[in-house]
């Protein structure tokens, strides 16, 4: 069987954790932020882990992470 290609645009924006998961950055914090909350600038500014219902499409698209 062929070697398998990873997917670049998905290399760049999620990592695999110990566990298996992936995990991802969060949306909205590139421009217009005076019109967000600190509170929501601060919880935008984390990690968090990807859905189990995308999880298989990103382990498709990183076979070997």
């Amino acid at each position: 069987m062929p070697k398998l290609k990873t997917h670049s645009g998905a290399a760049k924006r999620f990592k695999k954790t110990g566990t298996g998961k992936f995990k991802r950055g969060q949306s909205k914090m590139r421009h217009i932020l005076t019109s967000k909350a600190t509170k929501t600038k601060r919880k935008l500014g984390g990690i968090v882990l990807v859905s189990v219902a995308d999880t298989p499409k990103v382990a498709r698209m990183l076979p070997y992470a």
